[in-house]
């Protein structure tokens, strides 16, 4: 059945993002970089934070950086860490089947978009709730994040990126509502949802040839990283979430510098002989 709010609400989203190109020529230079800005910390709440942090459990982050991805995290409106999280658990689990939440096997649209405009499938409930998630609740920042959710999102994806502009160097209300929040969170959805659907539909997979997900490019350029996804799929528990070496990866890099700062410990990682031999076994030999 289809959820019509949803599919309003994203229309209406998607209009208010379209109009919003129109006033990137009047609006000041700062406005657009700061936009740029919330872009890249909208990602790294979900790809440091939401992905391989709570949902891969691939690395361990102090309570400080735990707080900024949770904060990171508000500012993406793609459901709270908790739900996220546990949506990606399901979609690892039962990848391309009726109890994936995003099975790319109903077709693009379905995998990118469409999934959000109709109840989920039963499997997707009744295998879901056969996987543990205690785990998830056990971190006081996800609980509060969780009890705050709606609030936190209106402050962080809204507020205050209208706000700043607006306050610090003049920038008009409507620009900056509709370049850094509304144009901003456009444009992140859909490059998240390009994970789920294109990187599952095109490019190659040197690591396991009888899975869908793919080595996408385009996908790793706008997703910060994400697009390595046979690796990913291959080797889920990597923090990297792609082979190691001289490769495009923000989010990797951003997990190595709070390393360096001393707010992340235990990066786990696929050691080279694991990683070569899986591509001798199962690789479709493009790498």
């Amino acid at each position: 059945s289809i959820v019509w709010r949803n599919v309003v609400l994203m229309g209406l989203l998607h209009l208010g993002a379209v109009y919003a190109l129109s006033l990137v020529p009047r609006a000041h230079i700062l406005t657009l970089l700061w936009a740029y800005f919330c872009f890249l910390m909208t990602a790294l709440g979900v790809t440091a934070g939401a992905h391989r942090l709570w949902s891969h459990r691939s690395y361990k982050a102090k309570l400080p950086l735990r707080i900024f991805l949770a904060a990171a995290n508000s500012m993406a409106f793609q459901n709270d860490i908790y739900e996220w999280s546990r949506d990606h658990r399901v979609h690892h689990k039962y990848s391309e089947t009726d109890a994936d939440p995003h099975n790319a096997r109903r077709g693009f649209f379905f995998s990118h978009i469409g999934w959000l405009f109709v109840r989920k499938h039963r499997d997707v409930i009744e295998k879901g709730r056969k996987l543990d998630f205690t785990d998830l609740l056990d971190d006081p920042v996800v609980r509060f994040q969780r009890k705050y959710y709606k609030s936190s999102v209106v402050l962080m994806c809204f507020v205050i990126p209208t706000i700043v502009p607006w306050y610090l160097w003049g920038e008009s209300l409507w620009n900056a509502y509709f370049l850094a929040s509304i144009l901003r969170y456009t444009i992140s959805l859909n490059v998240t949802w390009l994970v789920n659907s294109a990187a599952h539909m095109y490019g190659n997979r040197p690591y396991d040839k009888n899975i869908n997900p793919r080595q996408n490019t385009l996908v790793t350029l706008g997703a910060i990283g994400e697009g390595f996804h046979n690796y990913h799929h291959t080797f889920p528990f990597d923090y990297s979430a792609s082979e190691l070496g001289l490769k495009f990866n923000p989010t990797t890099w951003f997990i190595d510098f709070m390393f360096w700062l001393g707010l992340v410990t235990d990066r786990k990682q696929a050691p080279k002989e694991m990683i070569q031999a899986r591509k001798e076994r199962t690789g479709d030999g493009s790498a």
